[in-house]
């Protein structure tokens, strides 16, 4: 028999139930058929202020690599934001990395920590990157399961997760795809775990800025103990609407840094100049931005929920993203998989399935919507839910 030319790793990488949802619906969004809220890309555009700052950029001749680890500048402005915003303190030059997106920051963070058979626990639903850096780095995803209806986890299964093989956890709050922002109660307990087994958290704060009804985001770095226990993974793709600008970064401890850095120089070398260059002036944009950002993120999504509510879904109000999360199974499909089916055919919506979420093989009957839409958009939507 014929050996396989590919690796066996690939064998354990699924495709992108997000990204294949996108290009299903692709074609029939621009055809106008779909109203599609599936794939987390806001439909309207950045504000004209950060086009510009790019623009400028551009015709200021930032087209040649800068340093590959991230321009200083930029890093500097990344240490301010951390100040200013959690009154953090960091190092631009030691604890900061500028990546190709959020996305390289924590796949970085993985490959950095972990070696083979190490475990690495995942709470699920999970963002659907995750799994696929853990076994690419040879280690173990170790689930512990978000309980529905208000995706908490509980404290004894965590506890039961942690062991000697323990290298990591991955923590995504404001969290994608339930929109849970874990409390500092949670966050506290998670700390202690961490400290007890001397283990590393990698958090996913790409939705830092999206926090409702008058609370703020609490990162795990601020918790007693874990300053020098955590990599912090955000960027700019949600917060300012420039997803395809690719400029995500991580802080974190110096020896963890610099091995990110390095591993960073041979996977990605250096993040695109000009964007570097604009999102420099984007981070210094002053607390209104935000404040306004939040506003807007609350309206949009109390009228959608209005409509999903309608239309007898259950789910827990949003705390921070801009994604609803709601068990469909009240439409009667044999799983997540036939109603998104049924929805994108036979009325018009495009939603991305709930099983993306979890470990393969499982059946669930969630869905989720994104809601960073035109408010026409959404009624758009509210129009095709009523129908069901």
């Amino acid at each position: 028999m014929a050996k396989s030319r590919l690796a066996d790793r690939i064998g354990l990488i699924f495709p992108s139930n997000i990204r294949g949802a996108m290009r299903l619906n692709a074609a029939a969004t621009a055809a106008g058929t779909v109203v599609n809220l599936a794939q987390g890309l806001p439909e309207f555009n950045s504000d004209e202020i950060l086009k510009g700052y790019a623009i400028d950029a551009i015709n200021a001749n930032y087209d040649k690599y800068l340093d590959t680890w991230g321009h200083p500048p930029l890093r500097q402005a990344i240490s301010a934001k951390y100040k200013a915003h959690y009154n953090r303190t960091v190092d631009a030059e030691q604890e900061v990395v500028v990546t190709c997106g959020t996305s390289e920051a924590i796949a970085l963070a993985i490959f950095s920590l972990v070696n083979p058979g190490d475990e690495v626990i995942v709470l699920e639903p999970f963002y659907e990157n995750y799994p696929p850096n853990i076994v690419t780095a040879g280690g173990v995803p170790r689930f512990v399961k978000l309980h529905a209806p208000d995706w908490t986890f509980d404290r004894k299964e965590l506890a039961a997760a942690f062991n000697k093989r323990t290298r990591a956890i991955i923590l995504n709050t404001p969290h994608n795809p339930t929109s849970r922002v874990f409390t500092k109660d949670e966050l506290e307990f998670i700390a202690s775990l961490c400290v007890k087994w001397d283990v590393m958290a990698i958090t996913d704060e790409i939705y830092e800025h999206m926090v409702f009804d008058g609370e703020r985001h609490l990162a795990l770095a601020n918790v007693p103990g874990m300053e020098d226990r955590t990599i912090t993974c955000s960027g700019v793709s949600k917060t300012f609407n420039v997803t395809g600008w690719r400029i995500g970064w991580a802080v974190a401890p110096k020896d963890v840094c610099y091995a990110m850095q390095r591993l960073h120089d041979y996977t990605t070398l250096v993040a695109p100049s000009a964007f570097q260059v604009a999102a420099i002036k984007a981070l210094s944009l002053p607390q209104s931005f935000y404040d306004d950002l939040t506003l807007k993120y609350e309206a949009l999504r109390d009228e959608f929920a209005g409509y999903v509510e309608n239309a007898n879904f259950k789910f827990i109000q949003p705390q921070g993203t801009y994604f609803l999360y709601a068990d469909a199974s009240h439409l009667g499909f044999e799983d997540d998989k036939a109603t998104t089916e049924y929805l994108r055919t036979q009325k018009g919506l495009a939603v991305v399935a709930g099983f993306g979420f979890y470990r393969p093989n499982t059946r669930t009957q969630h869905i989720r919507f994104c809601f960073a839409k035109y408010p026409a958009t959404l009624r758009l939507a509210g129009e095709k839910l009523a129908t069901l």
